[in-house]
């Protein structure tokens, strides 16, 4: 795939041209960047516009913020465009909710270039970042979330260093760290948005009792404790054998916690134990429902998809087809939108020896996610 700036050319623009008006402080001696929409068919200084000099600048900003002239081109859209970053960034915005992630990276890193030192924008990236691993995740496309997931991790770094501070940006790290299963960190950024946050308005009241409602979860079940980030750790790391170690340790003191059984559960299904996996995940499927019962656990937590998802998996491989797709379900209702889960649904299906159920899964996934490599591996296989 060719790179944004080779889509580029510079253009000497002589002082008395047409659109010199146009760019207030414009100097002719600095060449200027142009966006070429077909850069195979070389420029032509006739069909030049100020829109193809301004996207130029804005592709300079984004990947070339070295540029000799990087000064000059912010000035001149700062001229021509005083409320770029506002536009921007509600454009930007907008492509996420359409899933155009590649064209809102691109926006939130010009506008990073036009400032490096806004940590709105950081905070933007940061997020952006967040939702994208999430949905890389989703697929089934673990190692490239993992890539997105540190970008986002450098980028809430960052945006916490603003000065003065954003709350919003503790606020959204710790739920990351959250999904990290970092839960000392993730009580430590929640802790600090509640010292921070002094607003009044409804999100604000409704943000605050959230992050509230974690910080007693995580303080009263221990799960920042040194053994139980270790265990899960491990279990990423591939080392699954120690992560059962740490896991049983903190379980000694712990028996109660659900997320410690699910990580036991995790660990074993990935060393194929397949019973032992089930027990565990049953276990944690009723502790968490009793939290639920109680109102101690979020219903929004994610935690009901992920345990009935990696239930169904052992219960998949044990030939226990129909309790498999009973929780699949289950997990679908939570999180309609899931491509991981209706993936599994077809996997369940082809196990089933029912083809046509089965491909009527994988495409859908595809519909939502073309680029799903396992769910288009999985249908030629069912059209093979």
């Amino acid at each position: 795939m060719p790179h944004p700036l080779d889509s580029l050319m510079y253009f000497t623009m002589p002082a008395e041209h047409h659109l010199s008006s146009g760019f207030p402080g414009f100097d002719p001696s600095i060449p200027l960047p142009v966006q070429l929409s077909a850069p195979d068919e070389g420029f032509k200084p006739d069909h030049l516009t100020a829109e193809m000099i301004l996207a130029g600048i804005l592709t300079v900003l984004a990947y070339d913020i070295d540029n000799a002239h990087i000064e000059y081109y912010r000035t001149l859209i700062r001229a021509v465009h005083p409320e770029i970053r506002t536009e921007m960034t509600e454009a930007a915005i907008f492509k996420i909710h359409n899933g155009d992630f590649d064209l809102a990276e691109e926006i939130f890193l010009s506008l990073k270039g036009l400032d490096p030192e806004d940590r709105v924008t950081t905070l933007n990236l940061a997020l952006l970042y967040d939702e994208r691993a999430d949905s890389l995740r989703t697929s089934g496309l673990d190692e490239d979330a993992e890539a997105y997931d540190n970008l986002a991790f450098e980028y809430y770094r960052a945006s916490m260093t603003a000065d003065p501070p954003i709350p919003d940006a503790f606020f959204n790290a710790g739920y990351f760290y959250l999904k990290q299963k970092n839960f000392r960190k993730a009580r430590e950024c929640l802790e600090s948005y509640l010292e921070l946050e002094d607003g009044t308005s409804e999100t604000a009241k409704i943000r605050k009792e959230r992050a509230s409602s974690v910080i007693e979860t995580i303080a009263s079940r221990k799960l920042d404790d040194d053994l139980f980030k270790t265990a899960y750790d491990n279990i990423i790391m591939g080392n699954e054998e120690e992560a059962l170690e740490k896991i049983r340790l903190f379980m000694e003191s712990h028996t109660g916690v659900w997320n410690a059984w699910f990580l036991l559960g995790w660990a074993l299904r990935r060393l194929e134990r397949w019973e032992d996996g089930r027990a565990a995940f049953m276990k944690a499927l009723e502790l968490y429902n009793a939290a639920l019962a109680e109102s101690v656990e979020p219903d929004s937590s994610g935690g009901l998809t992920d345990i009935c998802n990696e239930l169904s998996i052992c219960l998949m491989e044990l030939g226990e087809l129909d309790e498999s797709r009973r929780f699949l379900l289950a997990a679908l209702e939570q999180e309609p939108e899931n491509t991981k889960i209706i993936s599994n649904l077809g996997m369940v299906s082809l196990r089933a020896g029912n083809t046509a159920e089965a491909a009527g899964f994988f495409k859908t996934v595809l519909e939502m996610d073309p680029n799903d490599l396992l769910a288009r591996e999985m249908l030629q296989r069912t059209e093979g």
